[in-house]
């Protein structure tokens, strides 16, 4: 079968809808490095709701692209640790991560030339 994106009932829409998102990207970023608890993303992932983070990570899971373990303990322990499926999507996104973190200073300098250009804003473009 071919697949095409481009088409609105393509799976592969949804599938590069769900890559797109930016809990998806920070939450793969996080699990590059091994398993973490559920605690732990919502800790080092800034501002995430719970119920986002819950969502994000069932998700991921329903892919096949990390897998979620329950330990027995009180309250119970729950890991999240990235599949080889999750671990080749994470290297295809972290170039996007350090594109991002590389060019972030000329991207807000483009930003506020193009907020200087508009009118009401002082300049006289």
């Amino acid at each position: 079968m071919k697949w095409n994106p481009y088409a609105s009932a393509c799976p592969t829409r949804q599938l590069l809808d769900r890559i797109a998102d930016k809990w998806v990207v920070l939450v793969l970023g996080l699990l590059a490095d091994g398993p973490k608890r559920f605690s732990q993303l919502k800790r080092e992932i800034d501002r995430i709701s719970q119920k986002m983070l819950s969502q994000t990570l069932r998700a991921l899971e329903a892919d096949g692209l990390l897998t979620r373990r329950a330990f027995a303990t009180v309250p119970v322990t729950v890991e999240y640790e990235l599949t080889p499926l999750g671990q080749s999507l994470n290297g295809a996104v972290a170039p996007l991560r350090a594109w991002a973190n590389g060019n972030m200073s000329r991207i807000l300098k483009a930003r506020d030339a193009q907020t200087a250009k508009r009118p009401g804003t002082g300049s006289k473009a």
